[in-house]
């Protein structure tokens, strides 16, 4: 009879394998085993994307050419089209700035009182906006802001004696259509940071203050507001980053293009003239301007509200 055994595996191969074990084990290898699958998947969708992004700006792309053109797209960027895009973007920037950050922080602070009753259902309602899709929230804003005499908008103000609104072809409504989208869907998200926020304010600071005599406001200016600097400066500045990168709520309102480009935003400019113009290399040249005018902004920005500055100082 033949007797089958198991191979056994040799002892340095043993050895090789236990060291491996000890070594993926180790403190110092663990973390970036963990954060691996992170930095893999930003260098494959994020820094390699960015880099053929910036190598196609100084070319011309066309289909099955590519050619070498240096600066020339460049040169074609500053145009009264881009003036434009850029005058439309900044604009919606400030009011979503202002809008987002103030009423939220307002909000949070309402809510967060404990004599509001019911307050997770105010908090859940508030947060819906953010689950729905974008295009879908539009969908339901362009029907309500319409240029008919049946439309929501136009009703309501012709309850008060005023005009219907043609919403989609007048310049200052187009900015107004725009960041009324953006404010209703992100209002409830920015309530919740300023919430959480807002529970590492002690108790006691409150209480000494009104001990003290502060009012109700005194204690939101010299407490809340110190205290929640540091979420301020965060959601403001995600704010501007997401702002000046605003895409969805300007071609939700005007897919094939805005009468004189009054709702064009420059992330919509990029898609113009590099999708639907097939221009890919001056579709690049824009976005890297774009990215150069968010880093430059953010970078001010920062400095302004102290961020950069050593503690102690």
């Amino acid at each position: 009879m033949k007797i089958v055994t198991n191979p056994v595996t040799p002892v340095p191969a043993r050895k090789k394998q236990n060291k491996l074990v000890r070594f993926l084990n180790s403190k110092k290898v663990v973390p970036f085993v963990f954060i691996s699958p992170f930095v893999l998947s930003l260098l494959l969708f994020t820094v390699y994307p960015a880099i053929q992004g910036v190598m196609m700006s100084f070319q011309s792309v066309l289909p099955g050419q590519v050619e070498f053109i240096g600066m020339a797209n460049y040169e074609r960027v500053f145009n009264p089209t881009f003036y434009r895009a850029v005058s439309n973007t900044t604009l919606y920037v400030i009011f979503t700035v202002l809008i987002l950050t103030i009423i939220p922080m307002i909000l949070a602070v309402i809510l967060n009182s404990k004599h509001v009753r019911f307050r997770n259902i105010f908090r859940a309602s508030l947060f819906i906006p953010a689950l729905t899709s974008t295009i879908v929230g539009g969908m339901i804003f362009r029907f309500m802001f319409s240029e008919q005499d049946s439309a929501v908008a136009n009703q309501f103000i012709g309850f008060f004696g005023f005009d219907s609104v043609k919403w989609m072809f007048s310049p200052w409504a187009a900015i107004l259509l725009m960041v009324l989208l953006a404010s209703w869907r992100w209002i409830g998200v920015n309530i919740l940071y300023f919430l959480a926020a807002l529970q590492n304010v002690p108790d006691e600071m409150y209480e000494a203050a009104q001990i003290d005599g502060a009012t109700r406001w005194q204690r939101f200016r010299f407490i809340t507001m110190p205290m929640l600097k540091p979420i301020i400066v965060f959601v403001s500045t995600i704010t501007i980053i997401n702002g000046f990168r605003m895409f969805e709520e300007s071609y939700v309102f005007w897919a094939v293009g805005s009468p004189g480009n009054i709702g064009l935003s420059i992330a919509a400019y990029i898609y113009q003239q590099g999708i639907q113009q097939n221009d890919m290399g001056f579709g690049a040249a824009l976005g890297v301007v774009l990215m150069l005018i968010i880093f430059v902004i953010s970078i001010i920005y920062l400095i302004a509200t102290g961020t950069f500055k050593k503690e102690g100082r």
